[in-house]
């Protein structure tokens, strides 16, 4: 685990990198939120980013993150944020913990949330596998429509997100996150919501993420060093 003012020192970096990202764009700095990928990472590491500014965070499993969540519940304002793969089954466990949920990939789990918590209704957004993965979870973009008009009344659906196949070429991965916003704003028109959050970018390619619409990256180990196993 890093030390706290290791820890303080990278996240200002990221600010700074994120702020800079989206004067290019032309937009506005605040309407980034940056979100700590915390898979692995000891509550003490939390803690630290907390301390140092932080207040969203990220984990890619139910359990864990309801130990996390519990073992850091004096932290006031800390919020929680699923952004792994989110079994049916779990649904219940799930309702009620996070602030938002990027996972969302079949109306059967938006079923599943609905009978967990009606209301408020959950917080989601549909997970786009853009590149046809068969190693990653989420749908295809010809099916994310859909899917919205599926979870109408059952979830929120607040946007999109997704992970674009890993590649060392910078204009192939801006090129994925292009087709996420196209897609998002064409969604936007022919459902009538809003749709407002794009949840993509992580570590090695947020600053293009932004560039590109992005207003919820994913950072962790540019946060937290790399991950403890």
């Amino acid at each position: 685990m890093l030390a706290g003012d290791e820890i303080l020192a990278r996240l200002e970096s990221a600010r700074t990198k994120a702020a800079s990202a989206a004067r290019r764009a032309g937009r506005d700095p605040s309407a980034i939120r940056i979100v700590l990928a915390s898979k692995t990472q000891p509550p003490e590491a939390i803690r630290a980013a907390y301390i140092a500014g932080a207040r969203d965070f990220g984990e890619n499993y139910v359990q864990e993150a309801l130990t996390k969540r519990s073992a850091l519940a004096d932290l006031p304002g800390i919020r929680w944020h699923l952004i792994g793969h989110l079994q049916a089954n779990k649904a219940k466990l799930a309702a009620g913990a996070f602030e938002l949920i990027h996972s969302l990939d079949s109306a059967r789990l938006a079923i599943a949330l609905n009978r967990a918590q009606s209301k408020p209704p959950v917080r989601v957004l549909v997970e786009v596998n853009l590149g046809g993965e068969t190693s990653k979870t989420g749908i295809s973009p010809a099916d994310v429509a859909e899917l919205i008009d599926a979870s109408r009344g059952k979830v929120e659906v607040a946007g999109l997100m997704t992970i674009p196949p890993p590649s060392d070429d910078a204009v192939r991965t801006r090129a994925y996150f292009t087709q996420l916003r196209v897609l998002r704003d064409r969604l936007a028109v022919d459902s009538g919501l809003a749709l407002s959050e794009l949840s993509m970018g992580m570590s090695d390619d947020y600053e293009l993420a932004i560039e590109e619409g992005a207003t919820i990256v994913r950072v962790g180990r540019a946060i937290f060093g790399e991950r403890i196993r």
